[in-house]
C-alpha cells in the first residue's frame, strides 16, 4: 500500500513536518477543512456476460491441464490462459466490445490463478481491509471507514475455491473438521477464514492488507495522530531503552506506532521480533513467526515457545507483535532480566485495562502466583503505556501516554504525561480536540538526561490555554 494513501487513514493532511528534539509548539484545536476522496469504481459484468464467462471458464478447464499450469511462473501461466480464452471466445462468435472481452479474460485468469473478484482490490492502494461476508457482500475499509462494494462471487462454491487456494499455499486446510484458519498472502497480508457450520451465513474471509512502506513518527505527526513534542518524547523513550506497551482496539494503529517507534532503535542492537503473522517492518532484525498444529494436531510452535527460545539468541531487545496469552509472563521476565527497550502491543481500551489484561494473561501461564507478585512484575517491567484510539470519523490518534510509576499498596500507579482532550464534533462529523501535557514530569526523564536525550523540559508544561 502506498505511504500517502496509508497516511490518509490516520486523519486529514497538513503540511509535512520533521520531528526533531526542539519542537515544542503548542497545538491548536483539530479543526480542518474536509478532505474528499474518489469513490471506488468498478466495471461489473452483466448477468448475461457472467453466464458467458462461466461457460468459457468451464471449457477452459476441459482443455487446459491446470496441474501443469500451476508449476510454471504466473506471468507465463497467465499468458497461456489468455491465449486459450481468446480462441474460445472467437469460436463462440458472440459480439463483445474490446473492453468487455478483456474484462472477461482477466476475470477468468484471476479465477484460475489469483483471488478471483478480489484481485483488483489487492492492488488498490487506498484499501486497508477486505471483508467478505458470504458470496454476496464484499466490504472494504478506506480512510478508516467501511464501504460496501459492488463486487460479488457467483456462489459459495466460487468463494470456497478462492479460500482453498489461499490456505493451501501456506500448507493449511479448511473444512468442516477445521472451519477456522489464519493464513498469509504472498505479500504478507493477514488472512482469517471461517466457514460453516461456524459461519451461519456462508464462508467469511477477512484480509488485513500488508503495508510495504513504514510510516514514521514524522508521518504520524503530519496526520495529527500525535504532536511533535509527544513524538520527541517517544523518540527519546526508544533510544533510552524504556520498555513500552502500546494499547488500543482493533485497527487503532498499534502496529503502525510500534513500527514508527522502532525507527529510533540504534542500529548496533540485535532485535528479535516474535509474531503470530509476520508484519512488523523493523530494520536490522531477526524475525520469528509462530506455527499452528498440522492436520494430526502436532508441530505447533506457540508465541510462548518463541519468547523462551529468543532469550537464548542473545537479543538486545525483544519485540512481540501482540501478547494474547501466557507468553506475557515470559515477556515480563525478559524485560526484567536485561532485555531493556522491549516493545509489545495489547488489545485494551485504556491504560488501566491494559495492565489488567497483562495480569490476566500472566495468570494464564499456569503459575501459582499471588496477584500482588504479578503486579510487582508488571510495575517493574513496563515503563510507558501508549494508548491508541480509532475515533468515529475514522482518524487514529494517540489519546494518552502514561508512565508506570510503581506500586502503592496492591495497586499499580500510573501518571499521565500527555493526553488528547475531545472538544466535540463538527457538522461534518470530524472529531475536534486538542493535545496537551498534564504538567507532570515523568520519572524516566532522569534516565533520558543521563543519555543526553532530553534537552527541553517545556514539553511537559503545555496546556490548553
Amino acid at each position: 500500500m502506498e505511504l500517502k494513501t496509508r497516511m490518509q487513514s490516520f486523519g486529514l493532511s497538513k503540511a509535512p513536518k520533521e520531528v526533531d528534539d526542539k519542537a515544542t509548539k503548542t497545538d491548536q484545536p483539530n479543526n480542518k477543512p474536509e478532505e474528499t476522496f474518489a469513490p471506488l469504481s468498478f466495471k461489473i459484468l452483466s448477468p448475461v456476460e457472467l453466464e458467458f464467462k462461466k461457460s468459457i471458464h468451464s471449457k477452459l478447464l476441459d482443455i487446459l491441464d491446470l496441474s501443469q499450469i500451476s508449476g510454471i511462473e504466473e506471468k507465463e501461466a497467465r499468458k497461456q490462459i489468455r491465449a486459450v480464452v481468446h480462441k474460445l471466445i472467437d469460436d463462440e462468435a458472440i459480439p463483445l466490445n474490446t473492453q468487455t472481452r478483456q474484462q472477461i479474460i482477466k476475470a477468468i485468469e484471476d479465477d484460475v490463478l489469483g483471488l478471483g473478484p478480489l484481485e483488483d482490490l489487492l492492488y488498490d492502494p487506498t484499501i486497508s481491509d477486505i471483508l467478505v461476508n458470504g458470496y454476496k457482500k464484499v466490504y472494504v475499509e478506506r480512510f478508516g471507514k467501511l464501504e460496501l462494494t459492488p463486487i460479488r462471487f457467483i456462489d459459495d462454491n466460487h468463494l470456497m475455491k478462492i479460500i482453498d487456494r489461499i490456505v493451501s499455499r501456506v500448507g493449511r486446510r479448511i473444512d468442516e473438521s477445521s472451519p477456522m484458519v489464519d493464513a498469509r498472502l504472498q505479500d504478507g497480508s493477514r488472512v482469517n477464514v471461517i466457514i460453516p457450520p461456524l459461519a451461519i451465513d456462508g464462508p467469511s474471509l477477512s484480509i488485513r492488507r500488508f503495508a510495504t512502506d513504514k510510516m514514521t513518527l514524522g508521518d504520524l505527526v503530519e496526520k495529527d495522530a500525535l504532536t511533535d513534542y509527544m513524538a520527541d518524547f517517544l523518540k527519546g523513550a526508544a533510544k533510552s531503552k524504556l520498555n513500552i506497551l502500546i494499547s488500543g482496539g482493533t485497527g487503532s494503529g498499534k502496529t503502525t506506532m510500534l513500527n514508527a517507534i522502532s525507527n529510533f532503535i540504534p542500529k548496533n542492537e540485535r532485535i528479535i521480533t516474535l509474531e503470530d503473522s509476520a508484519e512488523l517492518q523493523l530494520p536490522h532484525v531477526l524475525r520469528l513467526e509462530t506455527r499452528p498444529a498440522n492436520i494430526e494436531g502436532k508441530g505447533e510452535v506457540s508465541l510462548r515457545d518463541l519468547v523462551r527460545n529468543s532469550l537464548r539468541m542473545r537479543p538486545d531487545r525483544i519485540v512481540i507483535g501482540e501478547v494474547r496469552s501466557g507468553e506475557a509472563f515470559d515477556m515480563l521476565q525478559a524485560m526484567n532480566t536485561g532485555h531493556e527497550g522491549s516493545l509489545t502491543t495489547v488489545h485494551a481500551n485504556n491504560a488501566r485495562d491494559a495492565l489488567a489484561r497483562i495480569e490476566n494473561m500472566v495468570s494464564m501461564a499456569g503459575l501459582e502466583m499471588p496477584a500482588k507478585a504479578i503486579r510487582k512484575q508488571i510495575a517493574s517491567a513496563i515503563h510507558l503505556i501508549i494508548q491508541m484510539s480509532r475515533l468515529e470519523d475514522g482518524s487514529r490518534r494517540v489519546v494518552s501516554v502514561q508512565e508506570v510509576e510503581g506500586m502503592e499498596g496492591e495497586i499499580i500507579t500510573l501518571s499521565e504525561i500527555f493526553k488528547y482532550n475531545r472538544l466535540g464534533v463538527d457538522e461534518k462529523g470530524v472529531v475536534l480536540g486538542q493535545y496537551c501535557s498534564t504538567g507532570l514530569i515523568p520519572v524516566c526523564v532522569a534516565n533520558m538526561k543521563q543519555r543526553g536525550l532530553m534537552t527541553d523540559m517545556a514539553i511537559f508544561t503545555h496546556n490548553l490555554d
